[in-house]
């Protein structure tokens, strides 16, 4: 999908006295990469995690999916490292809200997020954001958010091969985990690791278009650039997850 003039890189600091929550972790031997850099689909579960820390705290009934998520990196942590992840809201639309997160070493920022995600009632069709929402996270909803895609389809050249899927891909929702999209990326980021000659990555944008569900066999589609490579997770001609990383 074009571009929509949605400013993907914006990281809004909280608003004062808005609810705000922490948590300590230390990234585990299961986070990280050969090499000890704190793998991507691993943050894609410290947003999941501390996500729903918050709303589980917050009493808000209901699930949520992820619509779309931006990562500006700094540094990466290695093996072993203690983080701070904190999060708060940064606006809200209709049946979604936006939420930061920050991955902090020390006082140093590692990562930071900018998610959007959409709030499903208890039997799994997207609502209305319930009125708890609005008493817990305030004035910091009032800023309306989009919650429109950002990055284009494949090219019809691009490099196809399969993704095979196992059991462990799936979430409680008996869906494709989030944090596969992101698994995916890093695959093919091992595969190639000269084409970006061991540079920092800087920022992540990964779209989720719709679920991969048990049964179906996705192909991983990639195209590499000099200073980034995208990735889109499709069933037959379907677009399901498409990922941007750039360093």
């Amino acid at each position: 999908m074009p571009d929509d003039g949605v400013d993907v890189t914006e990281f809004l600091p909280p608003r004062p006295g808005s609810r705000r929550i922490t948590t300590e972790r230390r990234v585990r031997l299961g986070d990280v990469t050969p090499s000890g850099r704190l793998r991507l689909d691993a943050i894609a579960r410290y947003l999941q995690d501390i996500a729903a820390d918050d709303v589980d705290d917050a009493g808000v009934e209901g699930s949520w999916v992820t619509r779309r998520v931006v990562l500006r990196l700094g540094e990466l942590p290695a093996y072993g490292t203690p983080l701070t992840v904190a999060t708060f809201c940064t606006g809200a639309g209709p049946r979604w809200a936006e939420r930061r997160t920050d991955l902090l070493v020390g006082d140093r920022q590692a990562v930071q997020a900018r998610a959007i995600w959409v709030f499903l009632d208890p039997d799994g069709a997207t609502a209305a954001l319930p009125p708890g929402f609005f008493e817990h996270y305030g004035d910091a909803a009032d800023r309306r958010v989009s919650s429109r895609l950002q990055l284009g389809p494949p090219p019809v050249d691009a490099a196809t091969r399969a993704w095979p899927l196992r059991r462990t891909d799936f979430d409680v929702l008996d869906h494709v985990n989030n944090a596969i999209g992101l698994a995916a990326a890093e695959d093919e980021l091992a595969r190639r690791p000269a084409r970006r000659a061991e540079r920092q990555l800087t920022r992540v944008q990964i779209e989720y278009r719709a679920a991969i569900d048990p049964g179906e066999e996705p192909t991983l589609v990639a195209r590499w650039g000099d200073e980034m490579l995208d990735c889109w997770l499709c069933v037959a001609d379907e677009v399901r997850v498409a990922t941007r990383v750039e360093w």
